[in-house]
């Protein structure tokens, strides 16, 4: 994998690049649409192709272990060849999904043992297990098993936390030093950044992942509940000390503003499932502002979903049409909401890129931001 830098924003941290794999380039920043289980929910490939012009998905470890398993996508040959996607893929560790069982999981050294949602069977997931099932995946890039620790947390947990999570990294490491791909083409492994929101841990565990020479890293444990400003002011601090010639992936966010702000900070990479879970539940993003499609002052607006017809997919379709699919149940109602809303991030980052290339990034972004965190 190869990342070039190819403009930086006078004004503030963002950058434009692009980052190159085995099965295609991507141009950063860039959002990446959420396919837990080997699907961007209700999105066809082809419209995610052509339609929402994604350029890389992602999907979940945890989740594709369980349902299908990874002896049929090892007989598919890889996830691509599973689902018909044949441009990049990104794969999740599970390690959030670990996190989110709570109730159903238990942490050592070795790893987590938890409980299948689907049968309540066991399951022991290692670094090293994680690393396998992440080859028999296939993806481009794979990330390290972690920890997420829960907001808020103790200083003494957090550290202990990012501590272990340290530790599992050497371990993935050494794994996929003494393993090979299995379908021909090359996976880059990414570490994560954790320590909650205590900047010593954060800063440390940049330090560390910085210290790995990965082609690319991440940082975690953010969007789980803390402030924005919280966010805001860990990814700055991460990306002051991951090495400016490598991607910067900051994962599970967030809303359009949360990314423009984000991008001003130096992160490449994104990806959130609002724009398909809360555009299956009604909720609209455009350039203008958030629409709840369910209010009955869209009952009889016949005007694309975004009026400005700049992001949007297929303008044919209104906001009176759609409201009245999402309140009859319909399953165009959210294959549409979710199409639009992947192409409005897509856009959004596609805009934000073009003003990093012409210099004028920051004062757009000054006048992007309060428009898309308003209620129309």
């Amino acid at each position: 994998m190869k990342f070039t830098l190819e403009h930086n924003d006078p004004k503030s941290s963002a950058r434009a690049g692009s980052l190159e794999t085995d099965h295609g380039t991507i141009q950063t920043p860039i959002f990446m649409p959420v396919g837990t289980a080997g699907t961007v929910k209700g999105v066809h490939t082809k419209d995610l192709k052509e339609d929402t012009k994604a350029q890389i998905i992602l999907g979940n470890t945890y989740h594709l272990y369980l349902r299908p398993g990874t002896s049929i996508l090892k007989d598919a040959g890889g996830l691509h060849k599973f689902n018909g996607w044949d441009r990049p893929i990104l794969t999740d560790s599970g390690g959030y999904q670990v996190y989110s069982l709570a109730n159903q999981r238990k942490i050592t050294e070795e790893g987590a043992l938890f409980r299948s949602h689907i049968d309540g069977g066991k399951h022991l997931f290692t670094p090293e297990r994680v690393m396998d099932i992440q080859r028999e995946i296939g993806a481009d890039i794979i990330m390290a098993f972690d920890e997420c620790p829960p907001y808020p947390s103790t200083y003494d947990y957090a550290k202990k936390s990012m501590h272990m999570t340290h530790r599992w990294l050497d371990r993935c490491f050494d794994r996929i030093h003494q393993t090979e791909p299995l379908y021909g083409y090359n996976q880059s492994l990414f570490p994560i950044i954790q320590g909650s929101t205590y900047e010593d841990l954060r800063n440390e565990s940049a330090e560390y992942v910085a210290s790995k020479n990965a082609d690319g890293n991440a940082i975690g444990g953010l969007s789980v509940g803390e402030p924005a400003e919280e966010m805001y002011k860990h990814a700055a601090g991460a990306c002051a000390i991951l090495p400016k010639d490598k991607p910067r992936y900051l994962m599970g966010v967030g809303t359009p503003a949360n990314i423009l702000e984000n991008i001003a900070l130096g992160v490449d990479m994104f990806d959130c499932v609002m724009p398909t879970r809360n555009g299956r539940n009604g909720q609209i993003f455009t350039s203008e502002g958030i629409v709840n499609i369910r209010n009955k002052k869209w009952e009889n607006i016949h005007e694309p979903l975004d009026s400005n017809g700049t992001s949007y997919v297929d303008s044919a379709y209104t906001k009176a049409y759609v409201r009245h699919l999402i309140h009859s149940k319909e399953s165009l109602g959210a294959q549409i909401a979710s199409l639009h809303n992947i192409r409005f991030y897509l856009w959004l980052v596609e805009q934000a890129r073009a003003h990093i290339i012409a210099g004028d990034f920051a004062t757009w972004k000054n006048e992007m931001v309060p428009k898309l965190e308003r209620r129309l």
